[in-house]
Order: structure tokens, then sequence, then C-alpha cells
């Protein structure tokens, strides 16, 4: 049987038609992979709607990924897009998440800092490593060259767009990128935009989690297909832009991540979990082994180097630890069955500090590019001039804009949960607020989070 297309009934997207070659991509064990790895990491046990999984979002910004470069090859057929690059930058968009780990962001930004901290490493280092991983142990490499990709230029642009920017840093000034030449540099703009953050990545996941957390939205990224167009910045770069009265619409975007992170991704709630989990995990490292390439034994720690054993580390490890009948578990054990049975950290208290303080653990909440306004450094075009990419002062936005676009919240925590521990620790944070001329906002009995700070003022 020859290669065939698919289709996933999506529920953010609805029926979705892959290509055959994605369609292989898909069938293969690192990327089953991502159907165990929850997309909220601990939200899940929050918002019990939000159970879905790192493989459907990572289908939904291929499908997203391939709908933007298909408008503009489309509706511009002089920016020569061909098939191949359509085809590369649907691979990128499905391929952008194959690193996360357990609990997708908890694992790189809270375990691998706790249990590896003289490395730098980010799940989009591992992604990379494990797009190699995918094609070598599934003998893909014929399969891309069936559909005239080569295992040089293309390679490399699917891997500079998972990471971002490209593979290495270039001494010269001139374009530092391999896969694609400066001509068609707009490309790699669609699955990660690093310069202001606007792309399909932020686009699936605002809709897929506010649908799975129950909340609603305003931004409607379907404008943005519509309007969308490549511009000419000046003589040798272009880049995607947007009609310059869908500024307002992108404010909203940001303003949506910004409301998603301070209702849900930054919920007291959640990271009290998060931060459990974590500590179960850091104890339960050295004791949990896994096959890795040639046999060799890896800690969960040690799996990011050695793709063949982080293709088996999921959320599963969550389980592993709870039922472990070893005793060497027992401490991680005990952390994760006070998560099964509610018995959570209580936070006791926040502070919203006026000015950036060094503080062990803080919460960041922004709008993507921490204090600077995204929309500065995005490009719009003009009704009259359709070609020549413009930026557009936030005064001629007729709408209530943020004065500010970054604050720190910090979270205080009790373990002990006992009355008589937690009116301590209370009287202890208020009296550090005290110390340090900080108001100590009001922690309701639920948990939930407080009101935003960010403050609108009419243009």
């Amino acid at each position: 049987m020859g290669p065939v297309t698919k289709v996933f009934n999506d529920p953010i997207h609805g029926h979705i038609e892959m290509h055959p070659l994605l369609v292989r991509i898909i069938d293969t064990p690192q990327f089953q992979r991502l159907r165990f790895i929850k997309q909220l990491g601990g939200t899940y046990f929050v918002y019990p709607g939000a159970s879905h999984n790192r493989f459907e979002h990572s289908i939904g910004v291929a499908y997203l990924a391939g709908q933007l470069v298909k408008a503009l090859k489309e509706r511009q057929p002089d920016l020569g897009i061909d098939e191949r690059d359509v085809l590369c930058v649907q691979i990128a968009g499905l391929c952008h998440d194959l690193g996360h780990g357990p609990f997708s962001h908890l694992f790189d930004a809270a375990f691998i800092p706790r249990t590896r901290p003289g490395i730098k490493w980010k799940h989009e280092d591992a992604s990379l490593k494990m797009f190699d991983h995918l094609l070598k142990s599934n003998g893909l490499e014929d399969a891309f060259g069936n559909y005239h990709l080569n295992l040089n230029d293309d390679i490399i642009f699917i891997k500079e767009q998972i990471k971002g920017e490209p593979l290495t840093p270039e001494e010269n000034q001139g374009w530092p990128y391999k896969g694609r030449p400066r001509e068609k540099g707009f490309l790699y703009e669609i699955v990660a935009n690093k310069i202001h953050g606007i792309d399909v990545d932020k686009w699936d996941y605002f809709a897929r989690d506010s649908y799975h957390l129950g909340m609603q939205i305003n931004f409607d990224f379907t404008r943005f297909l519509k309007f969308a167009r490549v511009c000419n910045i000046d003589d040798e770069q272009k880049t995607i832009c947007t009609r310059d009265k869908e500024a307002g619409d992108l404010y909203d975007m940001f303003h949506t991540r910004y409301t998603l992170h301070r209702r849900a991704y930054q919920h007291n709630v959640v990271n009290g979990i998060e931060r459990m989990i974590t500590e179960a995990l850091v104890l339960a490292d050295p004791f949990i082994k896994i096959r890795g390439t040639g046999g060799r034994s890896r800690r969960m720690s040690e799996s990011i180097d050695d793709m063949e054993a982080y293709t088996k580390l999921t959320d599963g490890v969550f389980q592993k630890i709870l039922w472990s009948t070893c005793d060497d578990l027992k401490e991680a054990q005990k952390i994760l069955q006070k998560v099964v049975k509610r018995e959570l950290y209580k936070c006791i208290g926040h502070v919203r500090p006026e000015e950036e303080r060094e503080v062990k653990k803080v919460v960041p909440l922004d709008y993507g590019m921490k204090e600077e306004n995204p929309i500065d450094k995005a490009w719009f075009y003009r009704k009259d001039n359709q070609n020549q990419a413009v930026k557009i002062p936030k005064a001629q936005v007729p709408q209530l804009l943020p004065e500010r676009f970054k604050e720190q919240l910090i979270q205080v925590y009790c373990k002990k949960i006992d009355g008589k521990s937690v009116e301590a620790a209370k009287k202890l944070f208020a009296k550090w607020c005290s110390d340090k001329k900080l108001t100590a906002l009001r922690v309701d009995d639920d948990n939930t989070a407080p009101e935003p700070n960010l403050k609108r003022q009419q243009q």
C-alpha cells in the first residue's frame, strides 16, 4: 500500500488532513510518546478539563503552519514559495515539541535545573536531538527523499525552525541561517517567532488551552491568516505583516497570553502542585533507571543525553513512583500521595513588588517579551501600499492599552498544612512584607489567584 494522507478530527481545527510524510513521522515511537505528556503539566490537577497532551497540540501547530505558508504562497506567487518550503514548515510545526519531558515545562524549568545545575538546557535542544533520532531509528531518510526533500538544506531548515534561531552562531554579520536564503527569511517567522512572538505555536495553544480550561478568549487567529502578507522592510529584508487595522487584535493576542498565565499556568495551586511533583522527581532521580542506547541505564536527569532513553520518559513516571514497592522511593512516594489526596502545600500569600527584585522563585507575568511591548517589534502594511512594511505607533490604536508589560508575583507557601503551622507562617510572611515595605495580597480560601495589576489607560 502506497503513502496515504490521514484525517484527524480535531476539536479545535476540525478535520485536519495530513501529508503522507507527516503521517510517517506521527506513526513513530518518538512522536507517539507525546500522547503521554500533558500539555499543561500540573495544571490538570486543578483544571480537570486540561487533560490534553503535546500530541494533539503538535498536530495543530503543523496544521496552522501549513495554513499560513499556503496562504502566503497563494496570495503572493512572486515569493517563490514551493512545495518543499510548505512541507518543511509543516514538519517543523509537527516536531517542534518532541523534546518536552514529563509534565512539559516543569521538566526543563524546574527538574533539570535542580538535578543538572551545571548545564544550560531547554526542551528545544532535546527536540533537535529527538528529531535526528526519529529519522535514523525509523529509517525515514529515504522517505524524505521520496518527497524531494534533501538531508542537507531541508533538514537544516526544519531544525532551524524548531530551535527558533540559527543552529550555530555566525561570527560575521551576514545572513545567519543555512536552510533558506535571506529572500525566504520570512519562513522562519511562522513556527517559532523570536522577534515578537506572533507565531502559529501560540495560536494553537491559546485556542486549545482555553478550550480545555473552559475559558473564553478574544483573539481570533483566522483574521491574521486572512490579512497576512509578506512585505519589504528594506531592499534586502522581508517579513510577515498584517493590516494596520489589526493592531488592536494583536494586543488582544498578547493579553490572552497574560490572562492564561495569570488564571491557569501560574495559578498558585498549580504552582504548589508542580513544586511538589518536582520535589518528588528530584528525590526519585537516583533510583529511577531507564534503559538507553546499548542497554546502558540512565537516570531521568541523564536521559536528555540519550534519546533512546528519553523516548521512554513520560508523565507515566508519576504512577511509577506512586505505586512503587521500592524502599528508595518512599520519600518521593509520600509527596505524590499528598498530591493525590489533595494535602497540598498551602499558599499563604502573594506579593507584587513595584520594582523587580532578586528572589529565589518569582512568577513572571508579561506579554511575552518581558518589559517590552511586543507590538513595537511587529510590522504592518497599509491598504494603499500592501508591499511595504510599516510600524504602528501605540497612540494610533483606539483601545485601552497597558501602561506596563511585565510584573512580578511572589507566591509564598507553607509545606505544613495544619492550622497552627499555617497561622505561624502567615505571621512571618506579614512581618517579612512589613520589613520589605511590601503589601501582601489576600489569598482566598479556595487559593484563587489575585487580580491582575497591568493597569490600562486610554490612549
